[in-house]
This record gives C-alpha cells, structure tokens and sequence, in this order.
C-alpha cells in the first residue's frame, strides 16, 4: 500500500538512505558512489510516498513496479528497500561480498523487492515500458515506475523505448532522469550532449516536468501532478547533484566509481550526521 509519509518524514529516511548507501559501500570496498548519492530523494519519495506496495507481499501480483535502469546505482536501491523493511538492514555490509545477495548490480531472483535485474545501461527503460504495455493490455492498475541515468540517455536502446511509450499512450509509466549532468567520462553535456531532453521527450508524445531531485516536497507534488495525466507516459527531469551530501563527493565525475578509504568514511559519515530513524 501507499505509505505517504510526510515531508519531514521522508526527509529522515532519505537521510538514514544516504548513510547506509556509504556504509554498504564501504565495506564493499568498491561500487558506485557518486550516481547512488545523487538519487536518493527520488527513491526515498517512491518507496515512502508513492508506490503502491507491500514488503509482506513482494510478489504481489497488483503491486508498483520499480525499475532502476542505472543499475550500478543499486547500493542505493539496497538501501532503499532495506529501510522500507525488505531485508534486514544488516545485510548491506555484505554488498558485493562472495555468497551475497547483494551484488553489483540488481538481481530480481536473488533481492527481495528487486521487480527486474538491471546492469546494461538502457535495457531497464524497455523493461519497464513492458510492464506498463502489459498491465495496459490486461487491464491491470498497477504503475510502473523507472529511474535512469543522463550519460544513460546516450545509449539507443532508450530512445527506443521512448518511442515505444509514447506510441502505446503509457499514463501508467513514470520515468525519473538522474540529471546531474556527470558520467565516468565527464560531463554528459561535453561527452555526448542529450539536451535539450524536454523538448525531445515531448516531441515522442510524453507529458515532461522538471523539478529539483533533491527537494522532497517538489517531488510530491510533481508525482501528484503526473498522476493526473491520461494517455501520454510521464517524464520526471530530477536536476540532481553527483556525490549529493558527502562534500569532497560533490560534483565530481572520478566519484562515479570508486572505493572509499577510511578516513573518507569518517569524514562522510560525519557530515551526514547521526542515524535519525
């Protein structure tokens, strides 16, 4: 069921997402930092406001579907649904551990709560436009919703998948961009430029907010808007920061991937003060 917590609320778990994502990894010694820190408020906002679901019943037939086509962000996924009761919370120091799992990367038939293993960048968004053409096709009421990356965007794959929404009229399926405008390479807009995306978007038929990714109440009120939108797929431009609440992670493209050390540790944890929930 939808949780719908307020602001303030879902501030915290945000807050207790982002250290558990830095502790999980950590202890892994490796992953992804930067990409996992810059979405956490979206999908804070989806599991605790949005989504219509159950961690009693994760297999439950009318349940949201949540997509993570970046899936090299998962630690933050991981943390997500631990904080939402999945799993206990504990397991997120065996990220990327032998026997665990939790991998790199998601994988439905291994994590409670995962609706779709992702790791090629640009194969998520087709999964999830799937899902949504399915339910569409069936009559279910259940929604689908996707995050994705901007260095993502550059992959044809998506498009594709853009195409197809748009085409098939899916007000079933939310999609959330990731834009803090860095990949491992640089910047998105010097590597290969995928802007402007809202015009784009909305020439292949989708109805295309933008709002601050970090800022939980826009993000409430921009999903209650797109739920009012019939017969076009939704298209959610999240202006995010790389690295968002570790300083020294901030907008900086060499903190897509790499390991934290651990006086990098304390100092993160530091400044994301103590767990509050």
């Amino acid at each position: 069921m939808r949780q719908q917590n307020s602001v303030e609320e879902i501030i915290r778990h945000a807050q207790q997402i982002r250290r558990n994502t830095i502790i999980s990894l950590h202890s892994a010694g490796s992953g992804h930092p930067g990409g996992a820190l810059s979405m956490v408020e979206i999908i804070a906002v989806l599991y605790f406001y949005e989504m219509n679901i159950s961690p009693d019943k994760p297999e439950e037939m009318n349940r949201d579907r949540f997509v993570l086509s970046k899936g090299h962000a998962a630690p933050a996924y991981y943390a997500a649904l631990a904080e939402r009761g999945y799993f206990e919370k504990s397991a997120l120091t065996t990220l990327r551990k032998m026997g665990s799992m939790l991998q790199g990367h998601p994988d439905m038939k291994k994590v409670p709560g995962v609706d779709m293993s992702t790791g090629s960048l640009g194969q998520g968004i087709s999964a999830a436009c799937g899902m949504a053409h399915y339910a569409k096709k069936t009559g279910k009421d259940y929604r689908v919703y996707c995050i994705i990356g901007d260095g993502e965007m550059q992959e044809g794959q998506v498009w594709e998948a853009f195409m197809s929404a748009g085409h098939f009229k899916l007000d079933n399926l939310v999609v959330f961009l990731d834009n803090n405008n860095l990949q491992i390479d640089g910047r998105v807009d010097e590597v290969m430029s995928i802007y402007p995306v809202k015009e784009k978007l909305q020439a292949f038929g989708w109805h295309v907010e933008e709002t601050d990714g970090h800022n939980v109440k826009g993000l409430i009120e921009t999903l209650d808007r797109v739920r009012q939108v019939r017969d076009q797929p939704a298209f959610i431009i999240g202006k995010t920061t790389k690295g968002k609440g570790v300083s020294f992670m901030e907008n900086q493209a060499g903190w897509h991937g790499a390991a934290i050390n651990d006086e990098q540790f304390e100092q993160a944890m530091k400044e994301l003060g103590e767990a509050c929930v």
